[in-house]
């Protein structure tokens, strides 16, 4: 057979099977399909702009910036019909200490911080219990010397895009009549810039028991397509792909979405320890973080402003992402860390410890 014409079966051939495995999909229920498709870009950016702006002044931790943050935050989840979960309050305060600089320097005092924490109950008599956490950090760099007389480091995509990214997906699901089994909690961590403090103080004191946490989505720089490797439209990028069950997983829910949810290489690994959900992995928590691209030209720099973002293609991503949170917390099968991978062993480890295996 010539070289060309058994190309062309190949080819005819991976369509059919692709095809036939989208047709094996269970539809989606018209009201979770209304639901993810509510998700929009005037939305996106409305919570951008305001997260992001100079009144804000860059949202330090701590800083009164920040709390009007958190305060802005804790109102989109009541309005989004989230119950407090920190009690009977949406703020979980507490303190912490950064870490240390340097092996010899003194221990630094501790800091306040305050998360935002709503919880969407599950449904199921025996899974409600458990939980999977949507999370983003709402802080960013405050203010300090700048760039041409501008002193405000307003953090539009790092990270007020991820935090709305999560009022989104909450406002989107927190409604539906067929909530998922499993409880949702959306939480809106402080102090990520100064080293992950308000997720370090959450796995201290956990909302939902550790053992319990299925699994985290944390999401980080969602909407520039300008990453410093090239362009990035119609994609997101999950840290630790392949190191446990949720990659795939969310992969395939981004098929379904029309957005491509993938490893990148060989950026996977290098930035799996680079935000919020270490802190819940090295607890033994499955947690990711989803990227649309992990460098773009105003990282940490005072130009990253809201206007610089493209909200259609984060309406996409965001689109995406919810229906992959809405699945994992709808799976009644546990989420486990890869056995195959070494890189997955010292959270496959924390896992088994914290539920009280050999």
């Amino acid at each position: 057979m010539p070289l060309r014409s058994a190309v062309k079966q190949l080819c005819a051939a991976a369509l059919v099977l692709a095809a036939a495995l989208a047709a094996a999909q269970p539809a989606l229920a018209p009201e979770v399909a209304a639901a993810i498709d509510s998700i929009s870009a005037n939305a996106l950016r409305a919570h951008v702009s305001f997260l992001a702006s100079d009144l804000l002044e860059g949202r330090a931790t701590p800083s009164r910036g920040a709390e009007i943050a958190a305060e802005y935050i804790a109102a989109q989840f009541r309005r989004a019909g989230l119950e407090p979960a920190a009690g009977r309050s949406y703020f979980q305060d507490g303190r912490i200490a950064p870490p240390r600089r340097s092996p010899n320097a003194p221990a630094p005092e501790s800091v306040p911080v305050r998360n935002v924490i709503g919880a969407l109950p599950g449904t199921d008599p025996e899974l409600a219990g458990t939980c999977v956490i949507v999370s983003a950090h709402y802080d960013h760099l405050g203010q300090r010397q700048g760039e041409e007389g501008d002193t405000i480091y307003n953090g539009a995509n790092d990270d007020a895009s991820g935090v709305s990214a999560v009022i989104e997906i909450a406002q989107a699901l927190a409604p539906l009549r067929s909530a998922p089994k499993r409880t949702i909690l959306f939480i809106a961590f402080a102090g990520e810039e100064r080293g992950r403090l308000g997720s370090r103080f959450y796995v201290e004191h956990p909302v939902c028991p550790i053992d319990k946490t299925a699994a985290g989505i944390n999401l980080e720089q969602l909407g520039r397509t300008d990453d410093v490797s090239g362009p990035v439209t119609g994609t997101a990028y999950v840290t630790g792909f392949d190191y446990s069950d949720v990659g795939p997983l969310l992969q395939q829910a981004g098929e379904r979405a029309g957005v491509r949810l993938l490893k990148h290489e060989p950026n996977s690994d290098k930035f799996f320890t680079g935000s919020d959900n270490l802190s819940l992995a090295l607890a033994g928590v499955p947690a990711h973080t989803i990227s649309v691209g992990f460098i773009f030209p105003d990282y940490h720099r005072p130009g990253d402003h809201w206007d610089k973002l493209d909200y259609d293609n984060m309406a996409r991503v965001v689109r995406g992402i919810a229906l992959g949170v809405y699945e994992l917390a709808n799976r009644t099968a546990p989420v486990r860390w890869n056995d195959a991978n070494p890189l997955a062993e010292r959270y496959r480890k924390a896992r088994a410890a914290a539920q009280g295996a050999p």
